[in-house]
């Protein structure tokens, strides 16, 4: 988990598969099989601190958010910019954020 984003109105975090959960070097491919995670997939975490409220994009959608990203580090935008492009993704956060 890397937290990339963070301002009075939102945060954002990149979820990256554990690399723990990958198996050591000369592993059986039984064990290789019951550690390696299914689906080794990263996503970003976008949460609306003032709803809330969190959104996880995973799949085409944490693909174009990376690409977003991108684009944020050639052009250096600003913070209010930023927010703009983050509120978009308000009417996907559904999930009321949960402490545990």
């Amino acid at each position: 988990m890397h937290m990339l984003y963070d301002s009075e109105s939102f945060v954002v975090v990149h979820m990256q598969p554990d690399a723990a959960d990958t198996p050591a070097a000369g592993a059986s491919a039984a064990a290789a099989s019951i550690l390696a995670p299914q689906l080794a997939r990263h996503g970003f975490e976008i949460v609306d601190k003032r709803s809330g409220k969190e959104v996880y994009l995973d799949g085409s959608w944490a693909e174009m958010f990376q690409e977003q990203i991108l684009a944020w580090q050639r052009d250096t935008p600003t913070q209010e910019e930023v927010d703009d492009t983050l509120d978009g993704y308000v009417g996907l956060a559904q999930n009321p954020v949960v402490v545990h």
